[in-house]
């Protein structure tokens, strides 16, 4: 069966204002995402990509833009199943003024209880991207054999869903995980079980250093903008 591999997209401008973006429009990268998307190409470029899949959400199709202008004739598909998890009356809000809300801490540490007001579950939303993947996984199989490589650009907290169904934890426990702008994360799939092989791979080590703020005991919504 086919290894995915699956990017987050560059910074955006809500992850830099701290605002749960979710599916508002017009949420673009910022000028570091930018960059981040320009240098993907060349991180990518021993991969024989077999077929890109992104989300709809325009911070994912300006992160890919760069690898497919880097090789003509790779065709590019969106799904809205691998979008971002709808968050309902919360999209758009600042995560600061989240951090209050009685709901938060149930994401935090209960997530397969979290519905988002107005929006979907945390369930719902890792049951569409599991589905999409292992629909993807059969199609790219069936078209360009079983050892192909295919890309799918999405979001952290659905990355995050799909590394804690590859690894069969449960999705209270996803919020463990964690994804960067831009990172790279791998699962190579077999009849009978996947194999994560890579996990939030930036290339940059820097990102480990102590922060002089350091993050707290909880995790980003939405996957967070990564290292300052």
């Amino acid at each position: 069966m086919p290894t995915l591999i699956l990017v987050r997209h560059g910074r955006s401008t809500a992850n830099t204002a701290g605002l749960l973006a979710g599916w508002t429009p017009g949420v673009a990268l910022d000028e570091r995402g930018a960059a981040q998307a320009a240098a993907l190409p060349a991180r990518l470029a021993e991969l024989p990509l077999a077929e890109v899949v992104s989300s709809p959400l325009q911070r994912c199709r300006e992160t890919v833009a760069p690898l497919l202008a880097a090789r003509p004739g790779l065709s590019v598909h969106t799904d809205d199943r691998i979008g971002e998890c709808d968050y309902g009356d919360w999209s758009g809000r600042k995560l600061a003024e989240l951090a209050d809300e009685p709901l938060m801490q149930v994401v935090q540490q209960h997530p397969t209880a979290a519905a988002f007001p107005g929006g979907e579950s945390m369930r719902h939303m890792q049951h569409r991207a599991a589905e999409a993947v292992r629909e993807w996984n059969a199609r790219v199989e069936a078209e360009h054999g079983p050892d192909a490589v295919y890309l799918m650009c999405s979001h952290g907290d659905i990355i995050k869903s799909l590394v804690a169904d590859a690894l069969g934890l449960h999705l209270d426990l996803f919020q463990r995980i964690s994804v960067e702008p831009c990172s790279v994360t791998a699962i190579r799939y077999t009849r009978l079980r996947p194999f994560l092989v890579r996990l939030g791979d930036t290339g940059d080590f820097a990102s480990l250093a102590p922060r002089e703020q350091p993050q707290g005991p909880d995790a980003p919504v939405g996957g967070g903008a990564g290292a300052p």
